[in-house]
């Protein structure tokens, strides 16, 4: 399959066998180094297919689809996100946080009109007070009534608006993520609607805390990378064919530099992935997956190029690049903390109003670093410390189990036409998705590994940087929620989608080599039907998944049911009570 045939089939958005999940250009790593075509100059074919992505150019029919799926998100997202009134959870610190950021430009105390000590950076609250900034916010206790900019709203609507846009964004995201991995419009667009019907999702969604918008921005992260990817493909193949020979040594068998060549989608990698520092900190996790993708993928198209030494040469080309992409992510962390920075109300800012902490200065400019590095060592040190107990923590090992989750809202109160009524906003994934998730990773690390496909790897990687570090905490009795898992969740989801692609598209189905010429068509009809079978079974899959999203809907968004129908709903009885 030549690049031109490849960027057809994918912005047709057909689930050719490149497309959803067979081995494609996953073979870049196998085999000798090939190399150009004898006598002409010309690319070989075999480099053509390892180094082709999808067309960059506009594909307005996926963008149709993205739509839709987009708007069913919103729809899902928005309608009733007022409901219920008042501050749940810990909508207590952060909606009160956010909208101290946006009145002094640090987390505020009202009660005692200082600033308050807090142990998360203040991006996420920042984006909080922004909804509240523009629709408005009220706090009877504080006796703040502040009209929004935009428009005035329920003050609910203003505290939880961010993380509702957020929660859109994301599975906007994992739908062109998607479909850029799996080279099918159909599998991006499957991979965002079971992330939109996901109850996680949308719990988070509608409540002002931060993981949503640690999820967002660690997928924004992951999807410069597949870009930058994608780039520096086509900045190898267009130098192959204008006659570059990868085998000479120096710069002479590399393409050619120049800023317009710089990995500017790396570079804004490391500023999404210190935006999603600059949430909660456990988006450090991701750093050294990041890089290791990074790296791994340049080590790949130099070898699918044919160059001598692709380790050596993608260590001494990108080495610098990672380093300045980890120098922007600090640059762009620190910036989120402007508002400390920049007035003198933050916790710790001046050394003179905390006489009995040690280290601190107030020396201009150096001093003021230095105090955000001593709060920085504060706030470690609460987070060292978290071990207690509390009704709703959980352990890694539950998570993707549904062992243990969390109750954000729950009341007695209302009318359903029975004598005892319920009404339960409980952080529970959709269960048939989430008890998908660990066959689906056995199942991509499986196909993975038979079809030697960087998807897999990636998508495994991502997982791990996400869930892993949790278990090291847990043998610390550290205390955990399941929210915790909210920035491995697109990638869970990623992971069932690449084993429904190969479901769909079977790895017998021409990836490796086209049919022979006067081949018999039986061939073609069994992998037709095979593909009709596999394309049945990913429905009904999403069907189902769409079902019970239907049926636990009620208990995402608090709806008051009949106590014998939420009772109904509590599968693992008092696991989920």
């Amino acid at each position: 399959m030549t690049s031109a045939s490849t960027a057809q089939s994918a912005s047709a958005g057909q689930a050719g066998p490149e497309q959803a999940g067979s081995a494609g250009d996953a073979t870049e790593e196998s085999g000798p180094p090939p190399t150009p075509d004898a006598g002409g100059g010309g690319v070989s074919a075999i480099v053509r297919r390892r180094l082709a992505t999808v067309d960059a150019r506009l594909d307005v029919n996926s963008w149709i689809a993205t739509a839709v799926v987009v708007a069913i998100a919103a729809i899902l997202r928005l309608v009733g996100l007022s409901y219920p009134k008042g501050k749940i959870f810990d909508e207590i610190y952060y909606a009160r946080d956010g909208w101290g950021l946006v009145d002094k430009g640090v987390e505020w105390n009202y009660k005692d009109n200082g600033p308050s000590y807090v142990v998360h950076p203040p991006l996420g609250k920042w984006l909080i007070g922004l909804g509240e900034w523009a629709f408005g916010y009220s706090d009877a206790e504080h006796n703040i009534s502040v009209p929004g900019h935009l428009m005035t709203t329920a003050p609910e609507f203003g505290w939880r608006f961010g993380a509702a846009l957020a929660g859109i964004v994301s599975v906007l995201l994992l739908v062109r993520i998607g479909r850029r991995l799996f080279r099918s419009t159909t599998l991006g667009c499957a991979a965002g609607l079971l992330l939109a019907l996901d109850g996680f999702h949308l719990v988070l969604s509608r409540t002002a805390l931060l993981d949503i918008f640690l999820l967002l921005f660690v997928l924004a992260a992951f999807g410069a990378l597949v870009l930058d990817r994608d780039a520096r493909r086509r900045r190898w193949s267009r130098a192959l064919d204008a006659g570059l020979d990868p085998t000479a040594p120096g710069r002479a068998g590399r393409p050619a530099g120049g800023w317009r060549n710089w990995p500017w989608w790396r570079l804004a990698a490391g500023v999404l992935l210190g935006l999603a520092c600059a949430v909660k900190w456990s988006a450090l996790y991701f750093l050294p997956a990041f890089a290791l993708l990074a790296l791994l993928w340049e080590v790949g198209v130099r070898r699918s190029a044919g160059v001598r030494r692709p380790w050596r040469d993608a260590l001494l080309d990108e080495l610098p690049w990672l380093v300045l992409a980890g120098v922007l992510m600090v640059v762009a962390y620190v910036a989120t903390w402007s508002g400390w920075l920049l007035t003198d109300d933050g916790y710790y800012r001046l050394a003179a109003r905390y006489p009995n902490v040690p280290g601190l200065s107030d020396t201009p400019i150096i001093g003021a670093l230095n105090n955000l590095w001593e709060y920085h060592k504060a706030a470690y040190g609460f987070h060292k410390q978290l071990d207690d107990p509390h009704k709703y923590q959980s352990w890694p090992w539950q998570w993707l189990l549904l062992g243990r989750p969390v109750a954000f809202h729950w009341s007695g109160e209302g009318a359903c036409g029975a004598p005892s009524c319920a009404s339960e906003i409980l952080l529970l994934g959709t269960p048939l998705l989430w008890w998908s998730f660990l066959p689906a990773l056995f199942g991509a690390a499986w196909i993975g590994l038979a079809r030697r496909d960087w998807r897999a790897g990636a998508i495994l990687l991502c997982v791990a940087a996400g869930l892993l570090p949790w278990f090291w905490f847990a043998l610390d009795g550290r205390t955990m929620f399941s929210f915790y898992t909210a920035p491995a969740l697109p990638f869970l989801v990623l992971a069932v989608v690449y084993v429904l692609g190969a479901i769909v598209t079977p790895a017998t189905d021409g990836a490796r080599a086209p049919a022979a010429k006067g081949a018999s068509a039986d061939g073609e009809d069994e992998v037709a039907e095979r593909r009709l079978v596999g394309g049945v079974i990913v429905g009904a899959y999403v069907l189902l998944v769409a079902l019970c999203f239907a049926y636990f809907y009620p208990i995402f968004v608090g709806k008051v049911l009949p106590y014998a129908e939420w009772s109904a709903r509590m599968w693992l009885d008092g696991r989920w009570i």
